[in-house]
């Protein structure tokens, strides 16, 4: 099986989000150099720096499904029909969206916890790896002792107040670096969870 990875912008001083679920700010970063990189499962180009986009090459083909919490889900939109990266995504909720629970859906909707959601994840992914996207997901997992790298791209911006990415951990938990990469408007950190 893979691994379960957590990956998302974060701004300098730790938030994911502003307080009103705006992104923009942390996002730039997706739209700052030249080389033109189309986001699997949707429309979407973004237009990166060559070590960007190298990292995508290199990370995106190695995700086979996603978990992530019901906010996400809905400040979204449910992305249209079409989870991030094209991806199966596990959405951790205490109350499934009726229209989207079907056969086809690209989603399932997981109601016994974080664990379970992981554990429906990883099954699915099989040798892929797992990416986790929301930061209270991410928390859980943590906890849980279910995850095994971190992943943040890091945009130089104070937003000052948010959802944090680090916001209900009560004990230090130790991460050995796998790499800083240097991009335009962003520097990719990735670690790996000790235990």
């Amino acid at each position: 099986m893979g691994k379960v990875i957590f990956n998302n912008s974060v701004s300098l001083d730790g938030f994911v989000a502003g307080p009103n679920d705006e992104v923009d700010e942390i996002f730039k970063w997706y739209w700052s150099g030249d080389v033109e990189v189309p986001f699997p499962g949707s429309e979407m180009v973004f237009k990166v720096s060559p070590a960007s986009a190298a990292l995508f090459d290199k990370t995106w083909p190695t995700i086979g499904a996603s978990v992530l919490g019901r906010r996400m889900f809905d400040v979204s939109h449910a992305w249209g029909g079409k989870p991030p990266l094209g991806v199966h995504t596990f959405v951790v909720t205490h109350r499934p969206p009726q229209e989207w629970v079907k056969e086809e859906s690209p989603f399932t909707f997981v109601t016994d916890g974080v664990v379970s959601a992981v554990q429906q994840a990883k099954q699915y992914a099989g040798a892929k790896d797992v990416v986790i996207s929301s930061a209270n997901i991410m928390q859980q997992a943590l906890k849980a002792g279910l995850l095994d790298e971190i992943y943040m791209d890091l945009a130089p911006v104070l937003l000052g107040k948010g959802i944090r990415l680090f916001d209900r951990l009560t004990e230090p938990i130790e991460l050995e670096p796998i790499h800083v990469i240097e991009g335009k408007g962003v520097t990719h950190l990735g670690f790996r969870v000790v235990r």
